[in-house]
């Protein structure tokens, strides 16, 4: 396989290609081939976008159809009849049924562009300029997300300062829990802190990129009332534990929350295209000036194609119900290797179908990934120095994908474990 022209031309930035050194060329739902043909079973998923499988069947036909009848494929924010079957098929599915009448803003395509605008909006709204972020928070890798995200080795890349964030412990970091949320609620109530109120809490229900740490309903209920007591937004990412991920469209589904701001992107343009949306409380929302928060980009009629295919998945329980069987397979296929091997101490953790097994050691998770490559699955590590290994196959994934995708993990371990 020819990658000479990747290596001659493109920048040293790259860093997936290193992991799996070969050149894809077709992909089908579960699967990707190289242009040997090789077949590899995916539990990446395009690091979260890909929830509906790659080729999703009736979304390339909605938008071949789409393409052919010359349909509106870039708008800024003009009206669309693509965008208008999006929005209210998103009204009708997802908001409506959970009384939610947040409005629907469109910004740049990605999960940081839509980080950015939330936390220029918090800031509008209250006037503060500081926001709560958590240890092994990721949010993004423009500055103000990146200001967020709590990766020392995404935070180098800087440049400058990265301010205006108070950090506080996650509920499952060293400090973290209801008691650290007590600690910083008497320090903003003593004049003599020094510190001033937020202007929002920003938080991931699961940590994905941190290392599937889940959050608990108690303490995300602690955020949220911390958030309203001392005149803050409650903000929650679900970029990557959002759309269905979960075994619900929202990872929070079920637990009472209400949110000021949703952060969503990666799986809402379903087939892979780019799409990024906040839901913005009206209240809040009405303090946006038109035009204020543009983005070239934020009007991509393929993705409101594909985006308003991919709603037709949650109008019944079919997919979701396999979901959560699904994740109960993954769960415990991770637990039965942890237990084989009980003297490492290894512990499994995720909801639904974001399932990981923190190794505690980030050589063993890369030896992992690069041994499960060669033996055909798609991994990734994460978590601090990438010693958690995270599965997040698409939903829509074959079971017999699954389960022979799950033995090649397993054997790959025990390869790893033996060359370590």
């Amino acid at each position: 396989m020819d990658m000479s022209p990747f290596e001659q031309w493109e920048s040293e930035i790259r860093g997936y290609c290193r992991a799996y050194p070969t050149v894809f060329d077709t992909a089908s739902n579960a699967r990707q081939v190289d242009e040997a043909g090789t077949s590899y079973i995916d539990f990446f998923a395009g690091a979260g976008v890909l929830n509906f499988g790659h080729n999703n069947e009736r979304m390339k036909r909605a938008m071949i159809a789409f393409l052919e009848r010359d349909g509106v494929a870039h708008s800024l924010d003009t009206y669309t009849t693509s965008k208008r079957e999006f929005v209210s098929r998103f009204a009708e599915i997802v908001l409506e049924p959970r009384g939610m009448d947040h409005k629907m803003q469109f910004m740049g395509p990605t999960g940081t562009n839509a980080v950015e605008a939330s936390l220029k909006l918090a800031r509008r709204v209250t006037g503060r300029h500081n926001v709560v972020g958590f240890s092994h928070g990721f949010h993004g890798m423009t500055l103000g997300a990146l200001a967020l995200t709590a990766n020392q080795a995404f935070r180098g890349a800087a440049g400058v300062p990265l301010l205006n964030v108070d950090r506080l412990p996650f509920e499952t970091a060293p400090g973290g829990g209801i008691e650290a949320l007590d600690a910083y609620r008497a320090a903003l109530e003593d004049g003599s802190s020094g510190l001033l109120p937020p202007a929002a809490f920003m938080v991931e229900v699961i940590q994905a990129e941190g290392g599937v740490q889940v959050a608990s309903e108690a303490w995300l209920h602690a955020v949220q009332q911390l958030a309203k007591d001392v005149g803050a937004l409650f903000i929650i990412d679900d970029i990557q534990a959002g759309c269905g991920r979960t075994g619900s469209y929202f990872s929070f589904d079920g637990m009472g929350l209400d949110p000021d701001i949703v952060t969503l992107a990666k799986g809402i343009g379903g087939f892979g295209t780019p799409l990024a949306m906040n839901l913005n409380k009206p209240e809040h929302d009405q303090h946006w000036s038109p035009g204020e928060h543009t983005g070239t980009f934020r009007g991509q009629g393929l993705s409101f194609v594909a985006g308003a295919e991919a709603l037709s998945y949650f109008t019944d329980d079919t997919l979701m119900d396999q979901v959560k069987v699904y994740g109960e397979v993954m769960r415990e296929r991770l637990q039965s290797i942890a237990d084989t091997h009980h003297q490492h101490g290894w512990e499994v953790r995720g909801r639904g179908m974001m399932q990981g097994i923190d190794l505690n050691d980030g050589a063993l998770g890369k030896k992992l990934q690069n041994v499960a490559f060669h033996n055909g699955l798609l991994i990734g590590p994460c978590g601090s120095g990438g010693k958690v290994i995270k599965l997040i196959p698409p939903l829509t994934i074959p079971e017999d994908d699954l389960h022979e995708g799950l033995d090649i993990l397993e054997k790959s371990l025990a390869t790893a474990l033996e060359s370590a």
